[in-house]
């Protein structure tokens, strides 16, 4: 047991006065927090919420019937017959063409090509495989928005896998071709 005046005692004293100091501080925040609680009102939407679950509980909600052998069926489409033929005196209804989306222009999209070129090249070693394949799906847009901005065939989205990057690097070999600044 260390005498009154030793170091050791002051330093006990010290932090039982620090803990003491830090479960105020703590029961103050709590404190705050309900009181807050309580001036916007959540105290009662909680309250009221609870009470309406106990005095009324949800109704369990049973799985409608399905007559037999439906159970895997999908619904027929408005105007189509159960096996995939149109029902007669339907007509179906011309789906209205896709929204072009606004281009980019072509000095936005070479400045993209040449920074993902770079971070290409200089993938380190162990840089985690999903982020690689984001990383090449990225350039990959850009490639192809590039192509279809200077009009240039491509083939990238009907590649292979195996065969994407070839036509990759034939894709740039052409874009160079058209004018586009590829290396930076």
């Amino acid at each position: 047991m260390p005498s009154a005046g030793s170091a050791s005692a002051d330093v006990g004293t010290s932090l039982l006065r620090l803990g003491g100091l830090v479960a105020l501080f703590a029961a103050t925040a709590a404190l705050v927090a309900l009181l807050l609680r309580w001036v916007t009102g959540e105290l009662q939407l909680n309250r009221l919420a609870r009470r309406r679950l106990r005095e009324e509980p949800p109704p369990a909600v049973a799985p409608a019937p399905r007559p037999a052998g439906s159970a895997d069926r999908r619904p027929a489409a408005a105007g189509h017959h159960p096996v995939g033929r149109r029902v007669p005196g339907t007509r179906s209804t011309p789906t209205p063409p896709p929204t072009p989306r606004p281009r980019r222009p072509l000095q936005l999209v070479a400045a993209d090509v040449r920074r993902l070129t770079r971070e290409l090249s200089m993938v380190p070693g162990g840089m985690p495989m999903a982020r690689r394949r984001g990383l090449l799906a990225a350039y990959d847009d850009v490639l192809i928005e590039a192509a279809e901005l200077l009009e240039v065939p491509h083939q990238l989205t009907s590649a292979p896998p195996a065969n994407r990057e070839l036509e990759r690097l034939r894709l740039i070999a052409s874009l160079e071709a058209a004018g586009l600044v590829v290396a930076g």
